[in-house]
This record gives structure tokens, C-alpha cells and sequence, in this order.
């Protein structure tokens, strides 16, 4: 059987990473190798650019620029929101024939996984012979049989190391302190903050996950239990945290029902979420010196804590969709896959077996009591954030005996 012959298009969809550039950079620069590819286009702004043939000629790009901009967080290709139904797809097929394109390869998360299988789907019922590659990133970690998926670990790293200083902060001066993190049904990176603890006492003191039912009672018994203990709480809360009938708690204080492109309620975009939570402390409890604050966007694309071994997966998921797809004439989506402690291995499967699939934190990793993380997370994610975590360390000089105030 004859391998295809002609054009390779690579696009980028959804919420930008600090490493989705290595996707890009392994894979045009693995498919360049390859004597049936005749170009290697670029779609910007994802797949609206592909609809509008916004297409760039990747074949022209140097190598070493290319490696350059593997190293830069964000999408260079740009992105997109549009989550594609079938006739979308089949308008993406229409170019991808036009410009005899016979391998699609797109860099995203569970709705791009989505996309591809049914734009593969188009392909096949056309007749025409392409080969699609759903290369996997999400800050979310939320694609099924992926162990993890690249962006996380960088993101997973700056949400750690956020609140490591946050603890620093909150306790040279106490208070009650709530950090607003992505995730609307998974709790990996609200979890992450965890993962910067070393004293005993050091916060998050709570971690309140999307898979857990939030309690504004329970809540309010933490934040006391906490004061009561050290005299001060950092409290990690997920965006999507919902009370027992499902309704986002985000919903439920202020109302607002705003929907983005995906249907799904508007979580992000303000402080409203830390803010109520904080006039809840501060009414109940009658406490001061409450704050709250939202991560933002900064999660998903901060330049200065990128995870080195989120930078070499991400780089080798690209790869392995060109060898895939191009050397061995496959379609479907990448998945890591961890080895021992630790490695990784990378593996085809069927893109119905991923595609607008949505995996959460299993219940070993959440503590019974719903509102911390156990110490199996810890061991799960310490390796993904590499090399480069900053101690912190105390002052361990005794005190002075008084003279006055005895």
C-alpha cells in the first residue's frame, strides 16, 4: 500500500498553554522530514482559520526559529473558540481538499478531540483519503486515558508556586486568604496548590474541588477550624465548585447566567466568585482581614515557571502525530501514558475514545472530607512539575528571654 502524498495543515484550538508551541514545533519539523509531505501549512485562529483559508506556509520556516518559538508560551498559531458541529467540520474537510490536504493534525482538548474525529468522519464519507491527528493540551488535565496532558504540568507548577508565595504573604500578616483557580468540572489544577507545602502549617489549608459537593456551612467550619489552629487559612477554591443539585456556586450567590460559545455558564472572567465567598466569611464569622483573588489567565501561559518535562511531552506528543499519521499511515488521537516512576510512552488510540470526553480527579486523590487533596495526588503530580521548584526556609533562631513583659 502507497503512502499518501501532499499536504500536512496543523492548527491550534481553545485556551493557549505555556508549551502548546512544542506541539507545534515537534510536529512541523518531524512532518518536514518526511518525502510524501509537500507542504506543512498553518492555520491561524484554529479552525475559523481553516474555514477562511487564514493558512501560513510552515515549509518556509526555519528550523531554528521554530525551536525558538516552541519556547514561547501561548498559541502562535493563534486560536479560536468556535466548537465546530457537523456542517462546520464539513466546510473544514472542503479546504482541507482544496488545498490536498491529506493530514490534519490539531492541537487541543476535549471539544478539538471532537472536531477531529468528526471532520475524519467527513473525510471517509467522502471518499477521500486524509489522515487526522488529534494532538492532546489542556491546562485542565481533563482528556480520558491521557495519565496527564501537557500544558498542566506548567500550569499545575504556577498554581503551586502561586500559592507557596500566598502562604508567604498570609503569614507574615494573617488573615483569611481565598484563591480563585481554573476548572469547571476537574479539580487537577485547583488541586495543585498543594503541591508547594513544606512546613506543617503551611497553606492551602483547604482545597474545595469541582468533584466534590461544596457546603457553605462546611466551608465557613473550615475557615474557623483553621483560625482556631494557626491563627490563619489559605483556602484553594475551583471556579466550578456546585452545591448537592449541581448549580455552580458562582450561580447561585450572584445569579448571573451569562453562557459562553460552548453553552456553558460563564465561570471566569471576574472575581466575582472570591469576592462572595469572602463577604460569606466576613458576615458569618465576623472576621477581618479577608481577601480573595482570581489566577486568571496568567494559569495558562506565565512565562517565567515552565515545567521542563511538560516541554519535552509536549514537544514528543507532536512528534509522535507526524510518525503516526505520516510514517505509519494511522489516525487518532496521541495519549501519554506513564511507565514506572517515572516515564512516559506514547500510544494511538481511536479518536471515539476520546473525543468530548471529560475526565475528573478520581476519588483516591480527593480527601474524604472533600475539601483537600491526598497525598496519592501529591505523589501523581510531584514528577510533571520538574526540575527548578524554589524552596522556602524559615528563621530558626531561638527567642530572647524578656526582661519587661514577663
Amino acid at each position: 500500500m502507497s503512502k499518501l502524498t501532499g499536504k500536512v495543515l496543523i492548527a491550534q484550538g481553545g485556551g493557549p498553554t505555556a508549551v502548546i508551541n512544542q506541539s507545534l514545533a515537534g510536529a512541523v519539523l518531524e512532518a518536514r522530514k518526511y518525502a510524501e509531505v509537500t507542504k506543512v501549512y498553518g492555520a491561524l485562529n484554529g479552525v475559523r482559520g481553516i474555514i477562511n483559508e487564514e493558512l501560513v506556509d510552515l515549509t518556509q520556516e526555519t528550523s531554528y526559529n521554530l525551536q525558538l518559538v516552541g519556547k514561547t508560551p501561548s498559541s502562535a498559531l493563534l486560536s479560536t473558540r468556535d466548537k465546530p458541529n457537523a456542517d462546520y467540520c464539513k466546510e473544514i474537510f472542503k479546504v482541507c481538499q482544496a488545498h490536498d490536504v491529506r493530514y490534519f493534525f490539531y492541537v487541543g482538548g476535549n471539544d478539538s478531540s471532537d472536531t477531529v474525529h468528526i471532520v475524519n468522519e467527513a473525510s471517509k464519507a467522502a471518499g477521500y483519503d486524509m489522515r487526522c491527528i488529534h494532538i492532546p493540551k489542556t491546562v485542565d488535565n481533563d482528556l480520558v486515558i491521557n495519565d496527564h496532558t501537557p500544558g498542566w504540568p506548567s500550569a499545575a507548577k504556577y498554581v503551586a508556586q502561586a500559592f507557596a508565595g500566598y502562604n508567604l504573604d498570609n503569614r507574615a500578616l494573617p488573615g483569611v486568604f481565598i484563591g480563585i483557580v481554573m476548572g469547571r468540572h476537574a479539580g487537577f489544577l485547583t488541586g495543585a496548590a498543594a503541591l508547594g507545602r513544606q512546613f506543617p502549617d503551611d497553606g492551602p489549608h483547604y482545597v474545595y474541588m469541582p468533584e466534590s459537593v461544596f457546603s457553605e456551612d462546611q466551608f465557613l467550619t473550615d475557615v474557623k477550624t483553621a483560625m482556631d489552629k494557626y491563627g490563619r487559612c489559605i483556602i484553594a477554591v475551583s471556579e466550578g465548585i456546585h452545591d448537592s443539585d449541581g448549580t455552580p456556586m458562582m450561580v447561585k450567590f450572584s445569579g448571573r447566567t451569562e453562557k459562553d460559545a460552548h453553552g456553558n455558564v460563564q465561570l471566569s472572567g471576574s472575581g466575582a466568585l472570591g469576592d462572595m465567598l469572602a463577604n460569606v466569611v466576613t458576615e458569618k464569622l465576623k472576621l477581618k482581614r479577608v481577601r480573595a483573588d482570581t489566577l486568571g489567565y496568567a494559569q495558562r501561559s506565565f512565562l517565567g515557571c515552565v515545567s521542563d518535562v511538560d516541554q519535552t511531552e509536549a514537544w514528543e506528543v507532536g512528534e509522535k502525530a507526524a510518525q503516526f499519521a505520516i510514517g505509519h499511515d494511522q489516525t487518532g488521537s496521541i495519549t501519554i501514558n506513564r511507565v514506572g516512576d517515572y516515564a512516559v510512552d506514547y500510544r494511538l488510540v481511536a479518536l471515539k475514545e476520546i473525543a468530548a470526553k471529560t475526565k475528573v480527579m478520581p476519588k483516591e486523590f480527593i480527601a474524604p472530607a472533600g475539601n483537600d487533596v491526598t497525598p496519592a495526588f501529591v505523589q501523581y503530580a510531584k514528577p510533571l512539575l520538574g526540575s527548578g521548584f524554589p524552596g522556602m526556609h524559615r528563621l530558626r533562631a531561638p527567642k530572647v528571654d524578656k526582661i519587661l513583659k514577663k
